[in-house]
């Protein structure tokens, strides 16, 4: 790491003082101190050698780890998920699991010894899945298939390390969303279009998305699209978060 490598290395003390010696011998030279005399250092944490990634373009999961104090970095997953999720044989949670884990070791194959995050989130409204929409007519007629119905929803996150799965966690979510008219669909895709594009379930939770809902019945964070509180506990596990 740059940083490290210009502190530790480039400017060395003691090597100034070391020259000047051989110019002046009649002065005695300066011998370096101990390391073991200056005390624990503060200036090099394990952390910076703990490197971990999110595999994710969510923003809504970047903002979840970065309100976390979580320190990480990103990278861009390379995962097909329709090959995964076709004649997949299993319900939703495993669903999730396996797209989460795809994601985390498609990114850890290219970084090898650091940890690696990835996780995914799916829809089922009567035991039918939904993926995002693509476009706005999809989107509503998405909104009209949930209107009055029950949402499942499933979350799932992954830890890997060195292209091996290491970790992983999947939660459920229900929300029922209320009925919905069509000109209530239509105001909503006009002020949340195109954000809610990216989002299954077509709707942010933070935002006007709440609005679907007359009952929801799950973890806040797992609605969101990642079980943080599970994950928080598994980085204090590898001590790579304070415990």
């Amino acid at each position: 790491m740059p940083v490290i490598h210009s502190m530790g290395m480039k400017f060395a003390p003691g090597d100034e003082s070391s020259n000047r010696s051989n110019e002046c011998p009649d002065k005695l030279p300066i011998e370096p101190v101990p390391s073991s005399a200056l005390g624990p250092s503060r200036a090099f944490s394990t952390r910076l050698f703990m490197i971990l990634i999110l595999a994710s373009t969510s923003p809504i999961r970047r903002q979840m780890l970065d309100a976390a104090g979580v320190h990480y970095e990103t990278a861009r997953p390379d995962v097909d998920e329709d090959r995964i999720k076709q004649g997949f044989r299993g319900d939703d949670e495993k669903l999730a699991g396996a797209l989460a884990a795809a994601k985390a070791l498609s990114a850890s194959a290219h970084r090898p010894g650091d940890w690696v995050i990835g996780s995914d989130s799916l829809v089922s409204v009567d035991g039918k899945r939904f993926d995002k929409p693509d476009g706005r007519e999809q989107a509503a007629a998405h909104l009209r298939a949930f209107s009055g119905r029950e949402m499942v929803l499933t979350s799932a996150v992954a830890l890997a390390r060195d292209g091996a799965m290491d970790w992983h966690h999947a939660e459920q979510a229900r929300l029922s969303v209320r009925p919905l008219s069509d000109s209530f669909i239509a105001a909503y895709l006009d002020a949340e279009w195109p954000e809610v594009r990216y989002c299954v379930g077509v709707f942010r939770l933070e935002g006007r998305g709440v609005q679907l809902f007359e009952r929801i019945e799950g973890d806040h964070f797992t609605i969101l699209g990642m079980p943080l509180l599970p994950l928080l506990g598994a980085l204090r596990e590898r001590r790579l978060m304070p415990a």
